[in-house]
């Protein structure tokens, strides 16, 4: 077993700043070449109240809060264009950053983009739902349409 300290989000496994004990192959085939987490170390304990502080920046403060930005961003759809074929198949994908700025663009809060889970790759035109996690235990669905550039 191999004892990290995460420096990104990991889906089940924890958050940023956690200390974390994965299988020796996890760590050294994934997690460490993504750069998502770094061996534990004395030293490195140091790091983890600077990344804890980032975090808490970032993050959205109470439940409430959470809940409210939850209603605000489930209350209307969020329009992306893209380049798209006859076909209506995009040129490329839809990728959580522009999901991200869409959001903020159409006058929604500012979300993290590593905080947009979506499903399966957006890569057509029409409509798709994706998960935005908040809080530990608050997320929103989102409603997103996909159309053509002009």
């Amino acid at each position: 077993m191999a004892k990290l300290i995460l420096t990104h989000e990991v889906t089940g496994l924890g958050a940023p700043g956690d200390v974390v004990e994965v299988k020796d192959g996890y760590a050294r085939n994934f997690l460490v070449p993504r750069r998502l987490a770094t061996a534990w170390t004395k030293g490195a304990e140091k790091q983890i109240a600077g990344i804890r502080k980032a975090r808490k920046s970032r993050e959205i403060a109470t439940l409430d809060d959470a809940k409210a930005v939850r209603d605000s961003l489930q209350s209307k759809p969020v329009v992306i264009t893209a380049r798209a074929g006859a076909s209506g198949r995009l040129f490329g994908a839809v990728t959580t950053t522009e999901i991200a700025a869409a959001v903020s663009a159409a006058g929604g809060p500012s979300i993290d983009k590593r905080k947009v889970e979506i499903g399966q790759p957006i890569k057509s035109i029409g409509d798709f739902q994706v998960q935005v996690r908040l809080h530990t235990d608050v997320s929103a669905q989102i409603d997103i349409r996909v159309v053509p550039e002009a």
